[in-house]
C-alpha cells in the first residue's frame, strides 16, 4: 500500500492507497496541525495520525511520503522556504525517521501536486506517458513542480520549479523573499485582491472580483486582465526553458476559466515559437492532490 501525509499549516491529512495501479482509498484521516504548540508537537501529531491510519487500514507503513510547505535543503538537511515558520531550519526528515522508525521521503507541496496530477489525475487522462509536465499552484502563493519521466525534479538546491520567485515586474512590489516584482507579488490571490483594492478602494475576495469581472465591472476587468497578462509573461519563461508537454493548474486561481482560453493569446505572445501547442489543463484531484502526491513518493 502507498502511505502519504500532507502537512499543512492548519491541517495534517493522511492517506493509505491500495496500490499504484489501483489507487483506492483504504483510509483517509485529517487532524488539526496545532502548529501554535511548536515544532515537537507537530511531529507528534504526525505520529498520532499515522497511528490512527494503522488502526483504520489494518496495514503498517514500511516507508512514507510527506508533502510539506517548504523544501529540504540538500546540504544542511534542514527545511527552508516554509510559510509554516516553526518548521524552518529544522531537521524534520531526520527527526520524523527517528520517532517513526521508518524511512521518510519529503518533497514540497507543489511537487506533490504535480506528481499526483501526473500519475493519478488529469494529466494521465490526457497524455499516457508525458515526457515533461509542469504543475502550477496559484493561490495564496505561487509555486510549481517539474515532472520528467514521471519523477519530480528536486534540483541541486531543492528549488526546482520555483517559478513564483522569478521576476516579472522590475520595479514591482516587495516580496517576502527579498526581491521586487516576483510572480507571486503580481498574480497570487492576495496580490490580485490588493490590486483591485488600489483601483476601487474596496476590499473583496478574488472570488467576488471574478464574479464582477463576469459582469463587466471596470476595475474587476483590469484586475483579471492583469492576472492573465502576467500569467502569460511568467509561464512563458518556464515554457521557453523546459518546454513541457502539458501544464496543469492547481490552487484557487485554477477556477478562473480564462486561463485555459488559449485564443486570448496571453501565453503565446510571449513564447519563443511561431505557434503555441502546450496544453494547459485543469486539475482533477482538487484538495486531494497534495496527499495523493505524498503517497506516490
Amino acid at each position: 500500500m502507498l502511505w502519504g501525509i500532507d502537512l499543512g499549516g492548519t491541517k495534517i491529512e493522511g492517506i493509505v492507497l491500495e496500490s499504484y495501479d489501483n489507487p483506492r482509498e483504504v483510509s483517509r484521516i485529517r487532524i488539526n496541525t496545532e502548529a501554535e504548540k511548536g515544532y515537537d508537537h507537530v511531529l507528534n501529531r504526525i505520529k498520532e495520525l499515522i497511528g490512527k491510519l494503522i488502526i483504520d487500514s489494518g496495514d503498517e507503513p514500511k516507508h512514507i511520503g510527506i508533502g510539506t510547505p517548504g523544501t529540504i535543503d540538500p546540504e544542511t538537511q534542514l527545511l527552508k522556504n516554509s510559510n509554516s515558520v516553526n518548521l524552518n531550519h529544522k531537521p524534520i526528515k531526520n527527526d520524523l525517521e527517528k520517532i517513526l522508525n521508518i524511512k521518510v521521503k519529503i518533497e514540497n507541496d507543489a511537487n506533490c501536486f504535480a506528481l499526483a496530477e501526473t500519475h493519478f489525475g488529469s494529466v494521465k487522462e490526457i497524455i499516457k506517458n508525458p515526457k515533461v509536465v509542469f504543475g502550477v499552484i496559484m493561490g495564496t502563493g505561487v509555486g510549481g513542480g517539474i515532472i520528467v519521466d514521471g519523477k519530480s525534479i528536486f534540483g541541486h538546491q531543492g528549488i526546482g520549479g520555483e517559478w513564483g520567485h522569478t521576476i516579472i515586474e522590475e520595479n514591482g512590489n516587495k516580496c517576502y523573499c527579498g526581491k521586487n516584482g516576483c510572480v507571486e507579488t503580481v498574480i497570487s490571490g492576495p496580490a490580485l485582491e490588493k490590486h483591485y483594492c488600489l483601483l476601487s478602494n474596496k476590499k473583496l475576495s478574488l472570488k467576488k472580483i471574478y464574479s464582477l469581472y463576469k459582469k463587466n465591472d471596470t476595475n474587476a476587468t483590469k484586475t483579471i486582465n492583469r492576472l492573465l497578462f502576467n500569467f502569460g509573461k511568467g509561464i512563458s519563461n518556464v515554457i521557453n526553458i523546459i518546454d513541457p508537454d502539458i501544464i496543469v493548474i492547481g490552487g484557487g486561481l485554477s477556477n478562473i476559466n480564462e486561463i485555459y482560453n488559449l485564443d486570448l493569446n496571453y501565453v503565446k505572445n510571449f513564447v519563443f515559437n511561431p505557434t503555441f501547442k502546450t496544453k494547459i489543463i485543469r486539475p482533477k484531484l482538487g484538495d486531494s492532490a497534495g496527499v495523493y502526491g505524498a503517497a506516490y513518493l
